[in-house]
């Protein structure tokens, strides 16, 4: 049946690859073995699924499922490119519970901390190139939104979307 056909190539996909673009030629050589698509097909879907709001492997899933099997072949291919993530996070959510008080979790975690620092810190370096510094050359509009919106963040209880309405209202009447 192709419903489980679906799901089983799409919960191999999920778990096989690491997300992104990584995930694209387990699609395409998944789909051409299959039949289900050629090889021009895939890169159409992977173009519509680049181009759209969400996670290309999501956007794969459901372009990939509805040209197969319909609208319930795209909820059949996203339930499967979910699975794998979702059952891990799961039995991890299980295991931080049943073993929370356990030193060496308590120490693990401890450690990570500093790398899940590092890792931001990087993201923000990189990001600053073409945010504060365009074309080599100092931005002080961005660096006002980014102050101000820092400042939000640190002293009020904004969400997340008000935040990034009032950066947004900032970019427009500063640039």
């Amino acid at each position: 049946m192709v419903f489980v056909e679906l799901f089983y190539v799409f919960a191999l996909i999920g778990v096989t690859s690491f997300g992104g673009m990584s995930m694209v030629p387990l699609i395409n050589a998944q789909m051409i073995s299959h039949g289900w698509m050629t090889s021009t097909e895939v890169l159409d879907i992977v173009a519509m699924a680049e181009m759209t709001p969400g996670s290309l492997g999501f956007n794969c899933a459901t372009f990939a499922g509805l040209r197969v099997a319909g609208i319930l072949g795209a909820i059949v291919a996203n339930l499967g490119v979910l699975a794998p993530t979702f059952t891990i996070t799961c039995a991890a959510c299980f295991f931080m519970k049943k073993f929370r008080d356990n030193r060496l979790l308590q120490e693990a975690m401890y450690g990570i901390r500093p790398v899940c620092i590092g890792l931001l810190v990087s993201t923000i370096a990189g990001m600053i190139d073409g945010t504060l510094i365009i074309s080599g050359a100092f931005c002080w509009q961005s660096a006002v939104v980014v102050a101000a919106v820092s400042l939000l963040l640190w002293k009020t209880k904004f969400g997340i979307p008000a935040i990034i309405a009032i950066a947004a209202g900032m970019g427009l009447l500063l640039f």
